[in-house]
């Protein structure tokens, strides 16, 4: 049976980046919802999408921005055929902010509850530059150079900060309550607290104390968000980790493997081969780095 809830894979991709085209890939788009945040810009064609009971009418160089949790659906006009670029991504993961302001996510979810614009017309996304920005994430992420993650996150700071602006300037603002959601770790952000601790001993029982929650509750709402349990993404993000050591880096086994919180190098090596079937080294040398 056909479900609303489109699963995400946060944790190997926290962000997708790609240009869809309905003469190539099945279409409509069925009405759907997911956790991460959606644009979509039209590069071809006229669009009809629908956010939640709202339906918009997109033409070429329009924008539309969907919140986490809002069931939506894209469907042709007229057009004889639709071509679009899409960015989907965790806002959770994008929390550099500044002391001064709330996070992005509790941002996100004020505007929402204010009920700011998510369409923004062919002339406001020219003046934001908006096309360049969705391209260069795409670009960036089909070619996968060295620092490509963090050059993604710096377009979608771009587009995000240029979207809050527009905002601002149709009466939004910044306020205090909007500090009441800023706690410092919940379900749906707990992914950042483990990258930034992943060389540390973690632990699902402390984890899960970190959002507030029992650690039954919490496993059962992970795996729901996430797909799989709390441990296994902790050693699933590890080996992401080791991959960009290996790939980018000379740095040696050992200390990759305290950089990625395993207690000794062969306790590296053998979770790494249990996921990618080959050593660290074996990896290394198949994949050119030395």
């Amino acid at each position: 049976m056909h479900t609303l809830y489109e699963a995400s894979d946060t944790l190997n991709m926290p962000y997708e980046c790609f240009i869809y085209d309905t003469q190539q890939n099945s279409f409509p788009i069925r009405p759907h919802w997911h956790y991460f945040v959606e644009m979509i810009y039209i590069l071809d064609g006229t669009a009809e999408m629908y956010d939640g009971e709202d339906r918009y009418i997109i033409p070429e160089n329009g924008m539309i921005l969907f919140h986490p949790k809002s069931i939506h659906s894209i469907y042709v006009t007229n057009s004889h055929f639709l071509r679009y670029a899409v960015l989907k991504f965790d806002i959770n993961q994008l929390n550099a902010t500044p002391s001064y302001s709330p996070r992005l996510s509790s941002i996100l979810k004020s505007a929402r509850e204010k009920n700011m614009p998510v369409y923004f017309d062919a002339d406001t996304t020219v003046s934001m530059e908006c096309k360049d920005l969705f391209l260069k994430c795409i670009e960036e992420l089909n070619e996968k150079k060295y620092g490509y993650d963090l050059l993604i996150q710096t377009h979608l700071y771009n587009l995000v900060m240029k979207i809050i602006r527009q905002w601002q300037e149709s009466g939004f603002s910044i306020e205090n309550d909007m500090f009441q959601n800023n706690v410092p770790y919940d379900i749906d952000s707990i992914t950042e607290y483990i990258d930034l601790h992943i060389k540390d001993n973690l632990q699902v029982s402390e984890i899960a104390k970190k959002c507030g929650m029992s650690y039954s509750c919490f496993a059962k709402k992970f795996k729901a968000i996430y797909g799989i349990s709390c441990k296994e993404y902790i050693e699933r993000f590890r080996i992401f980790k080791i991959e960009d050591f290996l790939l980018f880096t000379d740095f040696d086994l050992n200390y990759i493997s305290q950089e990625t919180g395993f207690s000794d190098c062969s306790h590296m090596i053998k979770n790494f081969k249990k996921y990618r079937h080959t050593t660290p080294k074996q990896f290394r040398l198949k994949n050119g780095e030395s």
